[in-house]
């Protein structure tokens, strides 16, 4: 359960103040899963998982329109949450690496039903703290149709409109750490997930970036998503950012982000201007990504051929399909396609969080020739591609016969090859010696 701040005094601090040191129920470590039970004995329901990934920045409530066009046309909202770090939380416990969440939200209906769902979805949210005096931050989606209206975005398109300042997580701070039950999440963590949005809320919140960047452990990576919103940095001094990304082990960038905050998007330039992480992944849009070591040795792989529906909440999925392709010690090709198969499914729902289809066919198009993985197709209605056989048929079937499985759902061959690659870490890349602690053989290489 999230912990509740200190009780509110009758004097409220001003927004970007640190509240009253928290106090929760303390939590004990859970003890590994025991052993499976044989068919005679009793079964009992397993313990959860301890969190493996710990992703730390804010969350906001989200009105989704119940409409396409511009806002004044639109008559009804559909409250559902949303945040960069939570909807990588999200999508790594969906495709089975078990994570925490940690943030401030407030003690309000929309910081309840954040930890709602974010605790249906299987994210450890124990981490989180109530805060008694400031809100819980909300952004209001707008998605472009065919209205004609000449504020209309288009199809495919939205925008996102933010009303987050003096917001819980806004005083999120370094004081997290004294916290026991954050102290426990991030000891335990072997992926801690950053982004460049924490850093752009108040000074205390980089503050707290800056203190986690700083604090190396043995075992333990730190990627770090460049999230770049020009709005939220308005007011605040760019030249902070850059240093933090280059103290990550792990940097994902967007290249049109980077060409916005940096003044380039290219990939090899984007290397020798942030030198020290292990590996630096630049997303170049729909085309490719590029994956980066130190030592120049690139990876390319092109983005899947999709049918957008929405394109919000793509960067936030490819970040969390890399990441648990990094977890599971995937080669860099494996890694980039897993994160492009998390993008694309992104791309077919209008919600921030998809499903990706069964293992089987995530195994398939992961070890796909590149002329298969070339023409595979990503729709509302399944996959498409070369490398998943095709639905079976037959001329016998009578009319009370089930249906043929949709491309997305078909059988694929034996998985015994594909998953191997699952459970076979990759070693470590050479390049230059890197002072910090090498990510552990169950991590792979960042």
């Amino acid at each position: 359960m999230p912990r509740q701040d200190a009780a509110a005094s009758e004097a409220t601090p001003s927004p970007g103040d640190p509240t009253a040191a928290p106090h929760r129920t303390p939590a004990t470590q859970e003890p590994p899963p025991p052993p499976a039970p044989t068919p005679s004995a009793p079964t009992t329901p397993a313990a959860p998982a301890t969190p493996l990934a710990v992703c730390v920045g804010e969350s906001m409530a989200v009105l989704l329109p119940d409409r396409t066009g511009p806002l004044e046309s639109v008559e009804n909202f559909r409250l559902s949450v949303g945040g960069a770090e939570s909807n990588v939380a999200g999508a790594l416990t969906a495709l089975g690496v078990p994570s925490a969440w940690i943030s401030r939200v407030g003690d309000d209906g929309f910081g309840r039903r954040l930890l709602g769902e974010l605790t249906a979805r299987g994210v450890d949210v124990s981490g989180v703290a109530v805060d008694p005096h400031r809100p819980t931050g909300v952004y209001l989606k707008e998605v472009g149709g065919t209205t004609g209206d000449r504020h209309d975005l288009g199809p495919g398109r939205s925008r996102l409109h933010y009303h987050r300042r003096g917001s819980a997580a806004s005083a999120l701070s370094p004081e997290l750490l004294d916290d026991p039950t954050a102290a426990r999440l991030l000891a335990g963590a072997r992926l801690l997930h950053l982004s460049g949005i924490t850093a752009a809320l108040s000074d205390d919140c980089l503050a707290l970036l800056r203190t986690l960047l700083a604090e190396r452990r043995p075992g333990r990576l730190v990627s770090f998503d460049l999230n770049w919103r020009p709005a939220l940095w308005r007011d605040r001094d760019l030249s902070v950012l850059p240093p933090l990304l280059d103290a990550a082990d792990l940097l994902l960038l967007g290249a049109d982000e980077a060409e916005a905050a940096f003044g380039t998007g290219d990939p090899h330039a984007l290397r020798r201007l942030f030198p020290s992480p292990a590996t630096v992944v630049v997303k170049d849009e729909a085309r490719l990504v590029t994956a980066i070591g130190r030592d120049g040795t690139a990876v390319a792989e092109p983005a899947l051929t999709v049918e957008v529906v929405e394109a919000t909440g793509a960067g936030d999925a490819f970040a969390a399909g890399y990441l648990a392709g990094t977890v599971r010690g995937l080669d860099q090709r494996r890694r980039l396609r897993l994160g492009h198969l998390s993008a694309a499914c992104a791309l077919t729902t209008h919600g921030d969080q998809a499903e990706l289809p069964p293992d089987a066919v995530v195994d398939a198009l992961l070890d796909a020739s590149p002329e298969a993985w070339a023409a595979t197709r990503v729709s509302a209605n399944g996959i498409v591609s070369p490398a998943l056989p095709a639905a079976p048929t037959s001329t016998d079937a009578s009319p009370t016969d089930p249906p043929p499985p949709s491309p997305a759902r078909s059988p694929a061959p034996s998985p015994t090859a594909a998953h191997a690659h699952r459970s076979s870490p990759v070693a470590p890349g050479g390049g230059a010696p890197d002072p910090r602690p090498a990510a552990t053989p169950a991590l792979g290489a960042p």
